[in-house]
């Protein structure tokens, strides 16, 4: 099933079982797609959906760095409670260690010996692991095999 189909089932789903929270995240996730969709003025593909998906997790993971910085607890628990809503939606992620073995093989094939190689690394990892991993993690694992 497709996630535009995916999510008007979960967000009637939703309305029905009077999930505040759950709406709130599956309608601010719609709202995103369609701009982007406006945006690009076709269509979005599965990578072109799962980019803004990745967006929407990248924007609540900082608001909740900035959140327990500033001791906000109650902001805390409801963006982490958004967090989880917006993982179901997301592709299951890579471990370490299978991202680890991605990037040692990606830096084999590249050719990469050492850091100013790194820039070829990352072009050629992160189309693998779009949406299965976070590109911060794939840059610390490939600075780390490369020093």
């Amino acid at each position: 099933m497709d996630l535009q189909k995916q999510l008007n089932e979960d967000m009637k789903q939703a309305m029905k079982n009077k999930e505040k929270q759950r709406l709130v995240v599956i309608r601010s996730v719609k709202s995103a797609l369609q701009n982007e969709q406006i945006k690009q003025g076709k269509e979005l593909t599965e990578d072109e959906a799962l980019t803004v998906l990745g967006r929407e997790m990248k924007q609540r993971k900082e608001s909740l760095q900035e959140f327990e910085k500033a001791n906000r607890d109650d902001l805390v628990a409801k963006i982490k409670a958004e967090m989880e809503v917006l993982e179901t939606y997301l592709p299951e992620q890579l471990s370490d260690d299978e991202l680890q073995k991605i990037v040692d093989e990606t830096i084999v094939q590249v050719g990469a010996s050492s850091k100013s190689d790194m820039g070829k690394v990352m072009g050629a990892i992160m189309p693998k692991v779009k949406g299965k991993a976070d590109g911060n993690q794939v840059n610390r694992l490939v600075v780390k095999s490369l020093s």
